[in-house]
């Protein structure tokens, strides 16, 4: 069966909490979902998160992915390939399986409507100020491997490919379908940065923004973009690996916080949520801006009547 017609498309990469993850695909409705869970993830929580999902909610081939590891690019650019493929949308965002949408499918299709060649995403020169002493240099001048939640790195520099701007960014993004499309492309045609990138520190973080950074790569993306994140992340201050959930207590700053001062642009989505941690906030921010349509969230564990998604292109 086609996908509706729609100018977004959603990548979503899980690997826990199905009942957040199916409250997250029914918040996205009309969009179509390009849904990736880790294949680590047991069969039970992978079936209470997939059976019986809409018919918009196509299965991405499962790979290993986890902190830090290359796996997370491919799973990215895998939900960029499929919705480039099935869909005729303008703009793909990346999400992962802890956020949640801030506004209605009108509101997040008048602004990609808006902005139909543009991309949403901050994207930030390196060495960049924030990633420490050396600006994140280390994590590409180095080979770096993932073990158990550490960080193993071969102090033996090596030099950066060949037309390559290193460039910094968040891993949640929406990007213009011609910029989703140069990702895949310098994938495909470019195995030398792959293998490269497969050694460098939270590849998702770097691979994206130099592919889109990089002139040479991707002409003209400097005026394509719009450097400003669609996504509220509730930062406190306090030095943290990865962002602090999100509880009512966060209701008021995720609330007034939902547009910026310096600009007229809105945070459409929000993380990281729980069902465990987040569920009231989640009703708070249903009943504010218009979302699903069902009082509770569907428990994951029942499955419903519709047959199983099918599994979208490799």
């Amino acid at each position: 069966m086609p996908l509706p017609t729609a100018r977004l498309a959603c990548v979503v990469l899980a690997h826990e909490d199905p009942v957040h993850v199916r409250r997250l695909v029914e918040a996205l409705d009309p969009f179509p979902v390009f849904l990736h869970c880790d294949a680590r993830t047991s069969d039970a929580l992978f079936g209470a998160m997939t059976t019986g999902l809409p018919d918009r909610v196509r299965l991405l081939p499962r790979l290993r992915t986890g902190w830090a590891k290359w796996e997370n690019v491919a799973a990215e650019v895998a939900g960029y390939r499929a919705a480039l493929a099935e869909t005729d949308v303008t703009h793909v965002a990346v999400l992962t399986g802890s956020d949640y949408p801030l506004a209605d499918a009108a509101e997040i299709t008048a602004l990609l409507e808006a902005h139909r060649e543009e991309s949403f995403l901050a994207v930030h020169p390196m060495p960049f100020a924030a990633w420490g002493r050396d600006g994140g240099r280390a994590r590409l001048r180095y080979r770096h491997w993932a073990w158990r939640k550490h960080m193993l790195r071969l102090p033996v520099p090596r030099r950066l490919p060949q037309d390559v701007v290193p460039a910094g960014g968040s891993q949640v993004k929406v990007l213009a379908r011609r910029h989703a499309a140069a990702v895949v492309d310098v994938v495909d045609s470019r195995p030398d940065l792959v293998r490269f990138w497969r050694r460098t520190w939270i590849a998702d973080e770097t691979f994206v923004p130099s592919v889109l950074r990089s002139p040479a790569l991707t002409p003209d993306f400097a005026q394509e973009h719009v450097p400003h994140a669609l996504w509220w992340i509730g930062w406190d201050g306090t030095a943290q690996k990865s962002p602090p959930w999100l509880t009512t207590a966060d209701a008021g700053r995720l609330l007034e916080r939902r547009t910026v001062a310096d600009t007229a642009l809105p945070h459409l989505f929000a993380r990281k949520f729980s069902t465990e941690r987040s569920s009231d906030l989640l009703d708070v921010v249903d009943g504010a801006f218009g979302l699903r349509q069902a009082a509770e969230p569907r428990q994951a564990a029942e499955p419903r009547e519709p047959a199983e998604p099918r599994e979208a292109v490799a």
